[in-house]
């Protein structure tokens, strides 16, 4: 074993984005949505449905995301035994409020509109990776007879605004992060369609501006129940809106940081084997032939720190010849 300090022009940094689609299998597009009757069907269920790309029970099934509604002033569900004004969705929208804004005071305002109900999806974490990219997300909702197709505006938005969970966009009327036909894809009096927060993996949707007359730049007219005695109802609103629009698009997006470390080995380096089996009793070479033409075979790079403790083994394909008409040049990638 030989050491060798490294030099400062032997260590490069380098970061690159990595785009890929969000759901699994390597899939943009879903247009297939399943619920577990069992998760459903428990008291999670008044609270949210997780979502699969397959039928629960079949293999490779897993969650997609989540969805939940939310009320401001704690409509849509039955309140909580001995919590004055408290229920499910009240305390849904003071979750999402306190994740999204950084405190409980500051309610969801879309536009100059402050809307009651919030319908909210949450990606799983194992899918969104470290953000999602801003553009990517497209999402068709259908409602009987009328449908809305809803982007982020981050194409044509001239300025990112930022909230205590990170950067906010508005969601419109439109696709791949363009409004249609140019328009701004806001509905009347209604503020924009929601809020795309790809820090954080979260869209939150303005349900006055899904419940908004049909026939509205975007209004589906969705029956929001706000007096009935469990939240699931409009879950359930939620999620057929989702399955009945059947596409919904998302990219991951990630910064991998790799350090890249070149070892050099000169000619006149490492020609010499260190195995103690190369050397006699008394003290001598073993092989004549390692005195005038010596070779080695380097099998593996490690690493050190200044305390000499090993932090990472670099281990080549297949042995590689020294001796002094050679030099070898190997480089080590490492990501984090």
């Amino acid at each position: 074993m030989s050491f060798k300090r490294l030099d400062p022009e032997d260590v490069a940094i380098s970061a690159e984005s990595i785009i890929a689609p969000a759901w699994s299998g390597q899939v943009t597009t879903l247009t297939s949505f399943y619920t577990s009757s069992t998760q459903v069907s428990t008291s999670t269920g008044e609270y949210y449905y997780d979502v699969y790309q397959a039928t629960p029970t079949d293999t490779g099934a897993t969650v997609q995301f989540s969805l939940t509604y939310g009320n401001r002033l704690g409509s849509g569900s039955t309140l909580i035994t001995n919590q004055a004004g408290k229920s499910a969705t009240s305390i849904i929208y003071g979750q999402y409020r306190t994740l999204v804004n950084g405190d409980e005071d500051t309610d969801f305002t879309f536009g100059t509109t402050t809307p009651d109900s919030i319908f909210v999806i949450t990606t799983n974490r194992s899918r969104y990776k470290e953000k999602l990219k801003p553009g990517s997300f497209n999402l068709t909702l259908t409602s009987g007879s009328n449908t809305v197709k809803l982007t982020d505006n981050s194409n044509t938005s001239t300025t990112v605004s930022y909230a205590d969970s990170g950067r906010v966009y508005d969601i419109i009327s439109g696709s791949n992060g363009l409004s249609y036909n140019g328009g701004t894809g806001f509905t009347p009096n209604s503020g924009s369609y929601g809020k795309f927060l790809p820090d954080i993996g979260v869209v939150v949707l303005n349900g006055d501006a899904l419940r908004g007359p049909a026939g509205a730049p975007g209004g589906i007219a969705i029956p929001i129940n706000n007096t009935t005695s469990s939240n699931s109802t409009n879950l359930t609103l939620f999620y057929n809106m989702i399955s009945q629009g059947a596409s919904f698009s998302m990219q991951s997006e990630e910064t991998v940081t790799s350090n890249y470390v070149f070892i050099r080995v000169r000619n006149s380096e490492y020609n010499y084997s260190t195995n103690p089996s190369n050397i006699t009793g008394s003290g001598e070479l073993r092989h004549d032939v390692m005195i005038n033409t010596p070779q080695a075979y380097m099998t593996t790079v490690g690493l050190y720190n200044d305390n000499n403790d090993l932090i990472a083994v670099a281990k080549l394909s297949k042995p590689l010849l020294k001796d002094f008409t050679k030099e070898a040049l190997v480089r080590i990638k490492l990501d984090y």
